[in-house]
Order: C-alpha cells, then structure tokens, then sequence
C-alpha cells in the first residue's frame, strides 16, 4: 500500500518546519524565525504505531502577498493541499487567531479534503486556553501542541491517524495486480500503456482515487484484473528548478512504485542506460519490487547480428543490482513485443509471491553448503541451522545462524543464486535476515 500523504500547511512563522523536523527525526527543513524560510515542499517518510505516512513540509501560506516568490510557494502549498490525503493546518497559540488564518481555513474548506486544526507552541498546559479562540474557525476541535517541546504529539497523532485509510483494510481490499510503468522523461512510458490497453480491447475503467496518484487505469486481460499506473518521468534532481511544480510530480512517481506489484523500468534503446535509469532502477530494488526491465524504441536501431547481445550485456552490466529482472526489446510505437509483457508480469507477479515450505528450504541449503562450506574467520566457522521464508513481495528468508558477523556478503551472494537456482524467483528481489540462535544455558 502506497503512504498516505500528509500536508503541513498554514501561513508563514507557524512552526511548521520545527514540527516536521520532529516527526521525521532529523533536521530536515530550515528553521529559522523568518517568514519564507521553507520555499518549497519537503518530504520525509513517518510511522505512528500501525500507520506509515508521508509527511510534506509546505511553505507559508500568506493570503495578501503579491511579492513573487511568495506567490509561487502559496502555489506550491496549494499543490500540496491537492494531492494529500490529510491537512494538518498549524495556527499560532501565542499571536492568537488572525485574519490570514481565517482566509487559510476559507482555502482548506475548499478542498474538500480532511483538514485537522492544530494549534501550535503551546508550551505548557497553562497555555491550553489559547486554543480556544481557534474555534471561530469552524473546523473541529483544535488540538494544542508543542513542536519544539513535543507536547501533545501523541493525541495529536491519534487523532490524525483516525482520518487516515485503515492499511490493514486497505490490503485486504487489494484484488488486481498493480504495475506501474516509471522511468525518465519521454521513454515511452504514456505509449506503451495506451498501447497495451488498446490491443487488448478489455474493459477499462478508471479508478476514483486522489490527485496524488499517477494516472491509474484498471483493465482485464484473460478474466485477471490488472491495474496499469502511467507515471510522470523522473528526471535527475539538479535538472527540476527548485520552485518547479515537477518537484510534485516525481513524488507521485515514487509513491506508484511504493505502491505496485510489478514495475516496469523504461529505458531509451536509443539512449542506452542512463545514470538516472540506474537510481529508479535502485530505488525499485530498494522497496523489493519485482521489476521487468522494458527498452523501448528497439525500432529506432539500426542492428547487426550483435546488436541484441550488446544491449543486454550493457544492461546487466550497469543494472548489475538488479540481474534478476528480465529484459525485453519492444517498440511502443509498432506495438513489436508489447503482447509479451503483460505474460511477464504475471510470470514475475506469481515469483514475487511465491512460497517455499520449510523443509525443501533447508534441503536446498544443506545441498548449498555442502556444495561449498561457509566461511570462517579467526578459526571459527559460520554456521547455519536452519532457514524459514517469513513473507513475499519480496520473497524474504530467516537465516538462524550461530554469529551473524561471519556472514560474508559473497557466501550470501552465493545462497542467493543457489535458491534461485533450485526456484527460480525471476523477476524479484530476495530478501535475507540473519538471527542468532540463543544459546542454551
């Protein structure tokens, strides 16, 4: 499921950026008592007991400016309050209620969106009368907090994870394979969606959900429900203006791939792998997605009888964190190779989920270490119990071991490629955790 999106909004010097900087642990947003300090949105990816959200730093929000900078950043908070799910709105509990608060909590109403009052630096419970005033602004009960003291962020929390989707009931509503489509600018990425949702002639329908997320469309190919996510190109950050609303859009991107069960890599055949290619491509292996690596424009080159071993070889050589994902050669303008992918996704779908007992898991180990004896060091040898698959997407595995620290990363690249051998597991990412065995008294 793809993190919630949480917008801190308000207008200027209302310690918005103190209380991001809080939530997500590390100082992230400038902070300074300076109206407009914080131009543009930031993000930083928080938990609160069950809930994983993102959190978005806004600029302030000051109604009467006509100074240009300060318009662009109340553009970039009002992108923000569109694309959320919640809207934190931070009021002072010291100046007290204004007229540019009243004109804030006008926009807010506007969007329609769930919008929780919170009142700020409200530095010891005496100050609590503070929020009172705060309810001429007709939007619920305030709740008073601290962001440089942290009081109150529990209740707070409580409250604002109560306007959140429930993420248990969210993954138990989940029926249809989610592939997101993401790569750089102008790969293709648009074409080779319509492409395929034209040539199967199914059923589409488009999902109702918020303008945070890239453009889904459901469809069903061979009585399976599919849901193909056309995403914005991510460009190289020095490349996005710091006041450019793309900012917005590669946000959006990253959470399609958060949320996906497949996603499929564009790169340019005539442009090779890029760098920027190889960081979308870590970012997917980051979030253990299984990922088809898709090279549009195979049309445009002009081939040999080389031609095909080249491209792949140069791939798997700059994508060599990711030689799981199989590789396809396709024309989104010809539609040359596009009826295999959907075939693909449901290959690499079925690996990603895939589940091995206890028992073939550890035969296949002990064959590996049989094969090859762990490694030693300082004449101890490492040594493994046992092993248990503890959950999929990715497919994850529990190592019992007797030290975790004689776990060389080449031996753990070599059982690796021993289960994929022995399962095969094309397409995803595995997952390996080591736990010590507690010893006996």
């Amino acid at each position: 499921m793809a993190r919630p999106l949480v917008a801190i909004v308000g207008r200027p010097n209302v310690g918005k950026s103190t209380f991001f900087n809080q939530m997500a642990g590390r100082r992230i947003a400038i902070v300074e008592d300076t109206p407009g300090v914080t131009r543009d949105r930031v993000y930083a990816d928080c938990e609160w007991q069950k809930w994983k959200f993102t959190l978005i730093d806004t600029g302030g929000i000051d109604p009467q400016s006509n100074d240009p900078l300060l318009k662009q950043m109340r553009r970039q908070a009002e992108i923000a309050i569109e694309t959320c799910d919640v809207i934190l709105f931070f009021v002072d509990g010291r100046q007290g209620l204004t007229a540019d608060d009243e004109t804030v909590a006008d926009l807010l109403r506007r969007s329609g969106k769930p919008v929780m009052l919170v009142v700020n630096k409200i530095d010891s419970v005496k100050m609590m009368n503070n929020i009172f005033d705060f309810y001429q602004l007709g939007l619920g009960d305030p709740i008073g907090i601290s962001s440089v003291n942290m009081l109150n962020f529990g209740d707070m929390l409580d409250a604002m994870c109560a306007l959140l989707p429930d993420p248990e009931e969210a993954d138990a509503e989940r029926d249809a394979v989610y592939i997101a489509v993401v790569g750089k600018p102008n790969v293709g990425k648009s074409s080779l969606v319509n492409r395929i949702l034209g040539q199967e002639r199914v059923m589409v329908s488009d999902i109702a959900g918020t303008t945070r997320d890239a453009i889904d469309t459901r469809f069903t190919d061979n009585d399976e429900d599919f849901v193909i996510i056309d995403t914005a190109g991510i460009r190289r950050k020095r490349a996005i203006e710091q006041q450019s609303l793309e900012r917005f859009s590669v946000v959006r991107s990253l959470a399609a791939i958060d949320r996906c069960d497949v996603a499929i890599l564009m790169i340019d055949a005539t442009q090779g792998v890029s760098e920027q290619d190889s960081k979308i491509a870590g970012y997917v292996d980051e979030q253990g997605k299984a990922a088809i690596i898709c090279v549009n424009k195979w049309d445009a080159i002009e081939k040999d009888n080389d031609t095909y071993e080249k491209h792949v070889k140069e791939i798997r050589e700059q994508l060599k964190f990711m030689d799981y994902a199989p590789v396809v050669f396709i024309s989104a303008k010809t539609g040359q190779r596009v009826p295999r992918i959907l075939d693909m996704v449901r290959e690499v779908h079925a690996q990603a989920t895939r589940r091995i007992t206890t028992g073939l898991l550890n035969d296949i180990l002990a064959d590996a270490q049989a094969a090859l004896q762990p490694p030693a060091t300082s004449g101890r040898r490492l040594r493994i119990y046992y092993a248990t698959q503890q959950g999929v997407q990715p497919p994850t595995f529990v190592f019992f071991v007797n030290d975790m620290t004689l776990m060389h990363f080449s031996y753990e690249r070599y059982l690796e490629n021993h289960l994929r051998k022995a399962f095969g597991f094309d397409g995803t990412p595995l997952r390996f955790i080591l736990r010590e065995r507690e010893k006996k008294e």
